[in-house]
């Protein structure tokens, strides 16, 4: 059975316990990883690890020893309360034995939860769960989260007391930040209005939002976005002397690069240094920002090729090139 839009994340957060299985899959690990922890919490509660009624079964070990899911989802331990069989990025080996494990599911056997990357439509594992009349298969996509899964994530932290304007930040904020940052964002909001009865407004949030990067990063892209080539040289010996990579440096750029393109088309900014990227998108326009985010992408697909070139050079020149395009 598949699952899609508002009644996917629902399930999520509340699984079904008399289903045999759930597989959640997509292309960015860290968003499946975060519901496949939302999932596993709600089955077994916190304590559910502790109390040995979470199985961890690395999909490689089933190819090996396809008996160890159907074992682990039959075993009775000394904890009362559901139990989980957790099998972690699950492959194309992996479907024969999901395939005779939820065949010989039983009422009050473990629930069978799966990950998975980004499946294609004819992946045997995705056919199984899609096709299954009990099992669940939900897709996990890059979008940004709904307004009901960042309900979901305040509740989680505690977080309830909220004035509207604050409610529109966190909004945005979660359309900025990767899945898990944004999670430990409102953590630390959290830990910062603890014993604070007042509402949580806009200012509390900024105070708390991550900055995009490390200081000596986020001067290196003010150096690109302001067209300061002839600075880049010095400061890459620098961020290299730190261990940063050139695949680092891309990322960073290109989120750097995103950002300006979302205030150029209008977007709201919360950041400590919004005034600066404001400036910076003015500068730039729609246009050039769209043709340096293609430059970006284009790099980091060079950076992780097979090609041998060496990656600091290939970033270096990239970055000159994003600083020439910004002083035309």
């Amino acid at each position: 059975m598949i699952l899609t839009g508002g009644k996917a994340q629902p399930y999520i957060a509340k699984p079904d316990p008399g289903r045999p299985g759930l597989l959640l899959f997509g292309g960015d690990p860290m968003r499946v990883a975060l519901k496949r922890q939302q999932a596993v919490l709600a089955l077994i509660g916190p304590n559910g690890d502790s109390e040995m009624r979470l199985t961890r079964i690395p999909a490689g070990d089933l190819r090996a020893e396809p008996a160890l899911l159907i074992d682990a989802i039959k075993a009775q331990g000394f904890f009362p309360g559901a139990r989980v069989a957790l099998v972690e990025e699950a492959t194309q080996h992996t479907a024969d034995a999901l395939l005779n494990a939820l065949a010989d599911w039983r009422t009050g056997d473990a629930t069978i939860i799966v990950t998975a990357g980004d499946l294609k439509s004819t992946s045997p594992i995705r056919k199984l769960f899609e096709k299954h009349p009990a099992a669940v298969a939900i897709a996990v996509y890059d979008n940004p989260p709904t307004a009901q899964e960042i309900d979901a994530e305040l509740a989680r932290a505690g977080l309830t007391h909220i004035d509207p304007a604050a409610q529109q930040t966190l909004a945005a904020l979660a359309k900025t930040l990767d899945p898990g940052d944004f999670r430990q964002t409102l953590e630390k909001i959290a830990l910062y209005k603890l014993g604070d009865a007042t509402p949580l407004t806009t200012p509390d949030v900024i105070a708390c939002a991550p900055l995009s990067t490390e200081a000596a990063l986020d001067d290196m892209l003010d150096i690109v976005a302001t067209g300061q080539s002839e600075k880049i040289g010095p400061l890459m010996a620098r961020l290299h002397s730190q261990g940063v990579n050139a695949v680092t440096l891309c990322i960073g750029a290109a989120r750097h690069f995103r950002t300006l393109h979302g205030i150029a088309v209008g977007a709201r900014v919360f950041h400590p240094r919004a005034s600066v990227l404001q400036g910076q998108a003015r500068g730039w326009g729609v246009n050039r920002l769209e043709q340096a985010l293609k430059l970006l992408t284009d790099t980091d697909l060079a950076l992780r090729s097979t090609a041998k070139a060496p990656q600091m050079a290939v970033i270096e020149r990239t970055l000159i090139r994003l600083a020439m395009m910004g002083k035309t």
